[in-house]
């Protein structure tokens, strides 16, 4: 557990770096979101590292019934990704609303292929 959350910290390091040029107290504003989104990538990684090496299918037996069935980890992943994706898209309005004068065009598009790494 203690190798998550240092993954999670070097998530949440990236995300801040990407706001260098955002005002701090814009970027204390979405510090919560920025932490769920850390984890939910962190997360993600894990769950795609389980699906490549188990599936994302698995026998289910019941009594008589025998079938395969999505596997809790894809469901999980489904899931998550459409939350993740949600939560990115929430914080790049709320950070490109709170500086709609970003000057460092470099530093936006380095956000956005950040961002655009789990899509």
């Amino acid at each position: 557990m203690a190798k998550k959350e240092a993954l999670i910290k070097a998530e949440i390091a990236k995300l801040k770096a990407l706001m260098e040029e955002v005002p701090r107290s814009s970027v204390k504003v979405v510090e919560g979101l920025i932490e769920r989104i850390a984890f939910m990538n962190v997360t993600l990684s894990e769950l795609e590292s389980d699906m490549n090496k188990n599936g994302t299918i698995e026998f289910f037996k019941n009594g008589s019934q025998e079938f395969y069935k999505e596997s809790a980890t894809a469901k999980t992943y489904n899931t998550m990704v459409n939350r993740y994706t949600a939560a990115v898209k929430e914080l790049l309005r709320l950070v490109t609303e709170y500086d709609k004068n970003l000057e460092d065009v470099q530093s936006l598009a380095e956000f956005n292929s950040f961002l655009s790494e789990r899509e």
